[in-house]
């Protein structure tokens, strides 16, 4: 599996032994930053990895900040993202069996590399389990669209900004016109 993995400077640490446990489990793992432990912007780090799950480039990834919130919120503004943030065995089996979470965000706060490991084999060997599960999945995809197509076909308002917003609602870091 192609997994996507980053954190903040608080995560940096145990982003590295995530990454090595997953190439050890056989996982095409990449990392997306930060290259050490000092102070960053977490936004960068989760949007680099959300986009290329969102693009499918990516089939996972997994993001790892102080408390794991940020990164959440984050990549969840991708079109197609189901971004998990998991603090037990509990949430990280329901977060794939009920919810297809394609994205797990853990606290580096209360987490280190061993006790990550153990929520992250769980979400990696647990199955979506559809059914019920996957009309409500559904219902959430049609939600975004709606709002995609809604806030595309409002107004048609072209600036200039840092981040533009592309076809498939993914970041791409340079000053184009967008729609808004």
């Amino acid at each position: 599996m192609k997994i996507a993995v980053a954190s903040n400077h608080t995560g940096y640490v145990v982003k590295a032994g995530i990454v090595s446990l997953l190439r050890q489990s056989g996982h095409d793992a990449t990392d997306f930053g930060p290259a050490s432990d000092d102070i960053c912007d977490y936004p960068e780090y989760a949007a680099k990895a959300a986009e290329l799950v969102s693009q499918g480039k990516m089939d996972r990834a997994i993001l790892v900040g102080s408390t794991g919130i940020g990164m959440s919120i984050v990549a969840n503004k991708f079109r197609g993202i189901r971004a998990a943030l998991c603090h037990c065995d509990h949430s990280a089996r329901v977060s794939r069996s009920d919810n297809d979470a394609n994205i797990l965000c853990l606290s580096a706060e209360l987490f280190n590399e061993q006790s990550a490991a153990r929520i992250i084999n769980i979400w990696l060997k647990t199955s979506f389990d559809g059914g019920r599960h996957a009309r409500r999945n559904a219902r959430i995809s049609q939600i975004e669209t709606e709002i995609w197509n809604a806030v595309a076909g409002d107004r048609m308002i072209t600036k200039s900004v840092d981040v533009a917003v592309h076809e498939h609602g993914v970041l791409a870091g340079n000053r184009s016109r967008v729609r808004d």
